[in-house]
C-alpha cells in the first residue's frame, strides 16, 4: 500500500476509533456503575485513603493528564514509582488491592479517561513522567501521535514481565499496524489474559 494512502486510512480510523471509544466507554460505565461503586466503597472502608488513586501520566502529543485507578496500595506507599520497580511491592498493596490487581479491576476508572478523550480503549499504556528512558524511546518512535490505551500490545505480550525495550518495540508495532482489526484482536486477547492473570508482575523483575 502507498504510504500516502496508508496514512489517510490511519487518519480516518483515528476518527472512527474516537467515536467507538466514546460509545463503548459510556456503555461500559452504564452497566458497570454499580460494581464500580461497590469496589470504591470497599477500597474506602478497607484502608485509609481515597477510593480513587489519581496520577499524572503522559498522553497524546506528550501532554499531561490525570489518570484514574482504584487505589490498591496503602496511603504511605511511594508515589510516582512504577510498581514493577519496587523491591517488594507486596508490603504496600492492600488485601483488596491484590484482588483488584490480579483481575485488573483497578483499571476500570480509566473508562472516564477514555470518555474524556485522555485515553483510548486500545493503545500504548500511559507512562508516568519518571519513566524517562521509556519516554525517550516513545518520543523517537512517534508514539505520542496517538492516545494511550486502557489495554495494548504490551498488556497481551507479557505486561510487567517484559523489558522496556520490548515494550517500545510493541508500541512501534502497534503504531505501524494501526487499525480496527488489530484493536479487536487486542481486546479479545486482553479478556483471556485478565481471566488467566498472565504477565502480572508483583515487584521488581530480576
Amino acid at each position: 500500500m502507498e504510504p500516502r494512502r496508508e496514512n489517510q486510512e490511519k487518519h480516518v480510523y483515528a476518527t472512527v476509533k474516537r467515536v467507538l471509544d466514546v460509545f463503548f466507554s459510556f456503555l461500559l460505565l452504564f452497566f458497570l456503575a454499580l460494581p464500580m461503586l461497590l469496589i470504591w466503597f470497599s477500597v474506602r472502608i478497607s484502608s485509609r485513603g481515597e477510593g480513587i488513586f489519581k496520577q499524572a501520566r503522559i498522553g497524546k502529543n506528550g501532554k499531561s493528564f490525570v489518570c484514574y485507578k482504584f487505589r490498591t496500595m496503602y496511603k504511605d506507599a511511594p508515589s510516582n514509582t512504577p510498581s514493577s520497580d519496587f523491591a517488594s511491592v507486596e508490603k504496600y498493596v492492600t488485601p483488596i488491592g491484590r484482588i483488584l490487581r490480579r483481575t485488573s479491576l483497578d483499571e476500570l476508572p480509566q473508562l472516564f479517561n477514555v470518555l474524556k478523550g485522555d485515553m483510548s480503549l486500545v493503545g500504548p499504556r500511559p507512562l508516568i513522567f519518571e519513566e524517562t528512558e521509556m519516554h525517550r524511546m516513545r518520543k523517537e518512535a512517534g508514539i505520542y501521535s496517538i492516545r494511550p490505551g486502557l489495554t495494548g500490545l504490551s498488556q497481551i505480550n507479557g505486561r510487567d514481565s517484559i523489558t522496556d525495550e520490548r515494550k517500545a518495540e510493541l508500541d512501534r508495532a502497534y503504531l505501524e499496524a494501526f487499525g480496527f482489526i488489530q484493536d479487536v484482536k487486542i481486546i479479545g486477547k486482553t479478556v483471556t489474559g485478565v481471566i488467566s492473570g498472565d504477565g502480572i508482575a508483583k515487584g521488581k523483575q530480576k
